[in-house]
């Protein structure tokens, strides 16, 4: 086996992802503060209720299991919500108020998620498949080159969403969230994975 570093980097529009974000505008979750809000989707009232601590803890901890599941392993067995297919299991006990607060949104956060992914593999497949990696691949050519040694061995996630501000947030020890548009734009996306990419190799 080579000794060379490998640097192992998944990128995607994960529905999962998707359906959590989309509750989370739903319920009018403030966590986490610094990320904006889904484009193309309602945003709620001013006046309506307040999501309750405990709700918003609840969606942190299934937010947390979406995003880096092998990281966050439920203590308990998780359960399926009716509506979501496959997609939405929280724990067995511990979620009721969340599960029950979900349910009356499971159609249009399972319609946008659903849209968005789609929208996400076609535009990557209008892009040549290698375009992905050349972002990445420059990036990490151009670290090596400022600090003078290889970059360590690193794995990194990456979720391409159409969130209503540009930039790119960390939501996991290795996942980051980048908003599509600045994901397309291959010089201003360069930049910005930079500093990520400095972090971890």
């Amino acid at each position: 086996m080579s000794d060379k570093p490998q640097w192992l980097i998944r990128e995607d529009a994960s529905v999962p992802v998707l359906v959590a974000l989309a509750l989370r505008q739903s319920l009018g979750i403030r966590a986490p503060e610094d990320l904006p809000s889904l484009r193309d989707l309602p945003v709620r009232a001013p006046d309506a209720v307040e999501a309750s601590p405990a709700l918003e803890e609840q969606w942190r901890d299934y937010w947390d299991m979406t995003v880096e599941p092998r990281a966050h392993p439920s203590g308990v067995p998780l359960e399926l919500v009716d509506g979501f297919d496959t997609l939405v299991a929280l724990p067995a006990s511990g979620a009721e108020e969340l599960a029950t607060a979900i349910v009356p949104h499971a159609a249009t956060a399972l319609r946008y998620a659903r849209t968005a992914h789609d929208r996400y593999v076609s535009s990557m497949k209008s892009h040549t498949g290698g375009d992905a990696y050349r972002a990445y691949a420059s990036a990490i050519a151009e670290f090596e080159r400022e600090i003078g040694r290889r970059a360590h061995s690193f794995e990194l996630n990456v979720q391409v969403l159409p969130f209503s501000q540009r930039g790119i947030w960390w939501i996991g020890a290795l996942t980051v969230a980048v908003t599509d548009g600045l994901r397309r734009d291959v010089v201003a996306f360069d930049a910005a994975v930079r500093p990520i990419i400095a972090e971890l190799a």
